[in-house]
């Protein structure tokens, strides 16, 4: 399962575990023998001193998880597969406020970057465990399955393109009492999406006392100010309650940009309407982010719980596009496949002119004749020299009430400003309790419950045109929405047969809805002006026309037995197996076999293997896109689309009249062993993950003239401007395989931990007619290899503590740089980098703390962009694994009761 090229990895990986572990062993020896000689503490205040020290451990393994199994808890060590625990303390130890970023920084299997100019992913970012899709994660809350987001990742930086994940920045880190991160594939327990592995968010069910915080915070560079406000309270007593939590925040912008050479050259001949930047890379301007979370329960009988939570989350999420040259953006200010001329529109209509002219031009190509005279719409055209176009031409074109040119609203061209007003709401209710203890001696414990999710994005783009509507054209369009709906329904059952076999089954009803709601007319009409080359739709996001609208809903019912078996004492045994039917795909049956062995009493190993499956969203199947990209090869901003794999056009490239999509299906294998030796605790795991069928979007493909006929025939009027399309594909296979390190070490007043990760992906199988081998090398190469961080927490003072943290992140390869100069040898190829963050907190008193940090202390950038200038004017990799900010600097005032 591992090749050459991992043996430095494994070799790396097992040196630093073993340093670590000795110089931690023989660290503890030392204090231990120091503490046999001291006696001046008590026994209460060892005790309590430990549980602060447990408390603090960015990553904690002896804490009882319940995801993975449905037998009671049990902690990490003892667990048949790998699992991290991120406490709730290591959330409040670091700057900022949204969760996914938080997650990055303990989790080195996690990662979420910056998203600039990405559409929708700017907005609903796309997050990624063990090197897979987001959407190949399972995400619950209080074990419970958690709706995926409205937004579907067209672009997702090459390896999340076309997935649909679920969201997690509605959820306020302040309503966490820990999260279970299960590194290993898991839809033989759980079902669809979880075979990267299943993230389980544990909400605090404390029902007295609370706490609220305030944090603000702002980039060295002088940007990007932030601000949190955060509470929990805990009301009721232990048989009627409820914790309540919420978050309040917002942030502005940063500017990481260089001026773009086309800029400069339109300022340099006299063009000071350009702004500066004229494009801006950074972080999107987020407001009114609002976040509530309930969760809540009730004893009704001795023997019957009520349970459940609830959340809603809105904000309004706007970040930036590609700038239009005011002399060369093709279709709004000048001629389709031309840059030396303006595009002038005659607003009295020459559809009979226009008619007349191409009757010349075909008797005189069918003569064999040379044709020379200009279209009636190219006849007014202005000539540009020199960046400069014709002022006598401009000023005859002004002066005439029936032309008319863009440079008239847009002097110096425009960048247009794209977002959506997000909102997010859920909410689960159960009941569960035992029964039949006297007749079957035992209790059986039952588990009934329902729940609904929603997650809505209702998109807004400004400062743009649809060309083709002409001086008549809005500035601002609504292109319409993107609606997620999940429903559940289960019932569970669990018995334990005796003490050394246990016993649990279930039944899961899931309908998955999403729907496209139709934009305002204006983001998809084709106007007047598209006859004489003008573009029709938004320019930038096109909206979603009728064809495109719509809902679709799938439904699917499925059934699980899982058992635990500890036939000896040092021997637990794990199976599962679950049948799974969809309303459209038919049926499939999984299973999973995973084992603990304990070979001494501070030595364990542990290994799984299973087999998973993940199918396509209603979202995936059904979807029109139109989005705007940069082409680098034409130098110019370029309309692309994504259709439905059951297009005719698709068939065209395929081959195939039957294009439908399929499940992925998965093979997981992980192995490792955990040793704990006098609080000194290692856990090491080996995963492979075997992906057949693939599920992601091809490569881009040129549509005909009689395609684009067909499509704006069917309904997709924005298919006049589409210069490619791509559609979704089934038909590649990969294997991802790596190693995941914990190592936490006790020291005197604190502790350490050190993390490593080591994650590869290779596609094995493809189809090189869909799959090219640039998409490829972005399924491959997009994120880093290797990750690590080392975490220490000293208490210097009952009140004063001290967070320290390195994190390593190794090279990664940037598909949107590469296109800026693909001949250029390392173009696109970034190295790695290690930042560093710092935290001080004080305990004032009577439940106030005070905290100042700062993250990236040392002002760490990815190297520069050497192409940015001459492109589109990004400084840095835009997709940096740790983002492309520089240093934060934060403070944070809280108050426990």
């Amino acid at each position: 399962m591992f090749s050459k090229n991992h043996i430095k990895p494994i070799v790396v990986a097992l040196g630093i575990a073993v340093a670590v572990f000795m110089c931690a062993f023989t660290t503890v020896i030392a204090d231990q023998h120091a503490e046999e000689t001291e006696a001046t503490e008590t026994a209460e205040e060892a005790e309590v001193s430990e549980e602060e020290s447990a408390g603090s451990d960015p990553i904690q393994l002896e804490s009882l998880v319940v995801v993975g199994s449905r037998a009671k808890p049990r902690s990490v060590l003892d667990s048949a597969v790998p699992i991290d625990i991120v406490s709730n303390e290591a959330f409040e130890k670091q700057g900022g406020a949204d969760l996914p970023d938080l997650l990055r920084t303990l989790v080195p299997s996690y990662n979420v970057n910056t998203q600039p100019i990405s559409d929708a992913s700017t907005v609903v970012r796309p997050a990624n465990l063990r090197g897979l899709a987001p959407d190949h994660t399972l995400v619950l809350v209080n074990n419970k399955r958690r709706h995926r987001a409205a937004v579907i990742h067209w672009l997702g930086n090459g390896l999340s393109d076309g997935s649909q994940g679920p969201d997690l920045a509605p959820i306020p880190a302040i309503a966490l009492q820990q999260v279970e991160v299960l590194r290993d594939g898991a839809s033989a327990q759980y079902g669809s999406d979880a075979i990267a592995g299943v993230m389980n968010f544990r909400l605090k069910d404390n029902y007295e006392g609370g706490s609220i915080e305030f944090k603000p915070g702002i980039y060295q560079e002088g940007d990007g100010r932030q601000f949190a406000l955060a509470g929990n309270i805990g009301l009721g007593n232990p048989d009627v309650w409820s914790s309540l939590s919420f978050e309040y925040g917002g942030a502005d912008p940063t500017i990481r940009s260089i001026q773009r050479t086309d800029a400069i050259s339109l300022i340099d001949a006299g063009n000071f309407s350009v702004k500066d930047p004229a494009q801006i890379w950074g972080q999107p301007i987020i407001d009114g982010d609002t976040k509530l979370f309930a969760n809540y329960g009730a004893n009704l009988t001795d023997t019957i719980d009520f349970y459940g939570h609830a959340n809603y989350a809105r904000k309004r999420v706007e970040g930036g596009f590609y700038f239009r040259n005011p002399n060369t953006r093709n279709g709004v200010f000048s001629p389709s496949g031309r840059d030396d001329t303006l595009l002038v529109g005659d607003l009295r209509g020459l559809s009979a002119e226009m008619a007349d002219w191409e009757a010349r031009k075909a008797a005189a190509e069918a003569a064999g004749e040379e044709f020379t005279e200009l279209s009636p719409h190219d006849a007014d055209d202005i000539p540009i020299t020199n960046h400069v176009p014709d002022p006598t031409r401009l000023q005859v074109v002004k002066n005439d009430p029936n032309l008319f040119n863009f440079q008239e609203m847009f002097p110096g061209g425009f960048t247009p400003r794209f977002g959506a007003f997000m909102w997010d709401s859920s909410v689960v209710i159960g009941f569960k309790g035992t029964a039949l203890e006297e007749a079957l001696g035992k209790p059986l414990t039952w588990d009934l419950s329902g729940s609904f999710g929603r997650n809505h994005a209702d998109f807004f783009i400004f400062n743009t045109v649809n060309a083709s509507l002409g001086p008549d054209t809005p500035t601002y369009f609504d292109p319409g929405d993107y609606i997620q709906t999940d429903y559940n329904l289960n019932f569970d059952v669990t018995y334990p047969l005796s003490d050394m076999v246990f016993l649990a089954s279930g039944l899961e009803y899931r309908d998955e809805g999403f729907e496209i709601i139709e934009g305002e007319r204006e983001s998809h009409q084709i106007g007047p002006l598209a006859a004489q080359g003008f573009t029709a739709a938004s320019n930038g996001f096109s909206g979603f026309s009728p064809v495109a609208a719509g809902k679709w809903h799938r439904y699917n019912v499925a059934a699980y037995l899982e058992t635990e078996i500890r036939p000896i004492d040092p021997l637990l045994i794990a199976l599962a197996v679950r049948g799974e039917q969809f309303e459209i795909f038919g049926g499939t049956l999984n299973y999973k076999a995973a084992a603990n062995y304990k070979v001494t009493e501070t030595m364990r190993l542990r290994g799984s293997y299973s087999s998973g499956f993940r199918a396509p969203t209603p979202g995936q199947q059904n979807t029109f896109n139109i989005t705007t990209e940069y082409d680098f090869a034409k130098g110019d901003l370029v309309n692309k689309g994504t259709i439905p794999s059951t297009n005719p056009a698709v068939g065209v490239v395929t081959g195939k009249e039957d294009n439908s999509l399929d499940p992925e299906t998965s093979n997981n294998f992980t192995g490792g062993f955990t040793v704990d030796i006098l609080g000194v605790n290692l856990t090491m795991d080996f995963f492979d993950i075997r992906l057949k069928n693939r599920l992601s979007v091809s490569q881009h493909f040129t549509l005909t003239e009689g395609q684009k006929a067909d499509l704006i025939a069917a309904g997709v009027t924005s298919a006049a401007n589409l210069e490619t399309f791509q559609f979704f594909i089934n038909d590649f296979s990969t294997t991802t395989n790596g190693i995941d390190t914990v190592v936490t070490v006790p020291i005197p007043n604190g502790n350490l931990i050190a993390v490593y990760n080591f994650t590869n992906t290779t596609v094995t199988d493809h189809n090189p007619d869909t799959l090219d081998d640039h998409r490829i090398r972005e399924l491959e190469e997009n994120l880093p290899e290797h990750r690590a961080s080392l975490t220490g927490v000293y208490s210097l003072t009952d009140a004063w503590s001290v967070l320290g943290r390195a994190s390593y992140f190794s090279g990664w390869f940037d598909s949107e740089d590469y296109l800026q100069n693909p001949e250029a040898e390392g173009t696109g190829e970034y190295t790695g980098r290690v930042i560093f963050d710092l935290e001080t907190t004080y305990i004032a008193g009577s439940g106030v703390a005070l905290t100042l940090g700062g993250r990236n202390i040392l002002n760490t950038y990815p190297d520069e962009n050497p192409n940015g200038a001459d492109s589109v004017g990004n400084k840095y990799g835009q997709f940096s694994p740790f983002g492309f900010d520089g240093a934060f600097w934060y403070a944070k005032v809280g108050y426990s009761f």
